[in-house]
């Protein structure tokens, strides 16, 4: 029985790693992007373009890619007083998490998701949320996740899978999956080609990808590469 699954791509390093894993694990492969007034949009232009060059230098997996859905929700910037939706200064707030937190971010991008699954025929939704190595957000949680499909299928009288396969694996992992998943091709692939970087730079290049160096998810993005980097030195 064919199966298919609907994948949430930002553009950046994780979802693109999902991405291609449910591609090699998938018959039929669609993928949803949101744009909620985030600083970093850059990431829009980058999943536009990860998707064409995955296409051109992996055409057993550009068989099984099908349309990507684009939804607008500027309702969320609005409703938000957050650093990824605003232009202020990166810092914790008093209850601990970083202000780079959208409060029910995640749980407004699965729950549409599932109504876009529900209509396309998917029982797969696939994000690249992690528990490993995070920024501490309650919505990348696995239960949290696990909580959600639950109330997706029975708001949905579905049977939604919510896959998350980083969710126990750092970022050092994440390449590696990469690489095994397509091996030199793709992780170049990502480093050259998604967006990370909260503050939106694609223009300062590194050896891991484009950012600015020095916010969170660059200094995940920098850990993981190097630790993954000599790894594959050291065989």
């Amino acid at each position: 029985m064919s199966t298919s699954a609907l994948v949430l791509f930002s553009g950046g390093q994780d979802s693109a790693t999902c991405l291609a894993w449910a591609l090699d694990r998938y018959d039929f492969v669609e993928t949803v992007g949101f744009d909620y007034g985030q600083r970093h949009r850059v990431e829009m232009e980058c999943r536009e373009i990860f998707r064409s060059e995955l296409r051109s230098h992996f055409p057993a997996w550009g068989g099984r890619l099908g349309d990507d859905h684009l939804l607008d929700l500027g309702l969320l910037s609005r409703i938000s007083d957050t650093a990824l939706t605003a232009e202020k200064q990166i810092e914790f707030d008093e209850s601990g998490l970083p202000n780079t937190f959208v409060p029910g971010r995640n749980l407004l991008f699965f729950t549409l998701a599932a109504a876009i699954a529900y209509r396309r025929g998917h029982k797969i939704l696939v994000g690249g949320m992690c528990e490993t190595d995070y920024s501490g957000y309650p919505d990348c949680r696995d239960d949290t996740l696990k909580a959600l499909q639950v109330t997706l299928n029975l708001g949905l009288n579905s049977r939604l899978v919510v896959e998350t396969p980083l969710m126990w694996i750092d970022k050092a992992r994440t390449w590696t999956l990469a690489q095994q998943l397509g091996g030199d091709a793709l992780v170049a692939l990502i480093r050259e080609k998604t967006h990370t970087c909260y503050l939106g730079d694609h223009e300062t290049w590194h050896d891991w990808g484009y950012g600015c160096g020095t916010c969170a998810a660059c200094e995940l993005r920098l850990r993981g590469y190097e630790a993954f980097a000599r790894e594959e030195g050291a065989k």
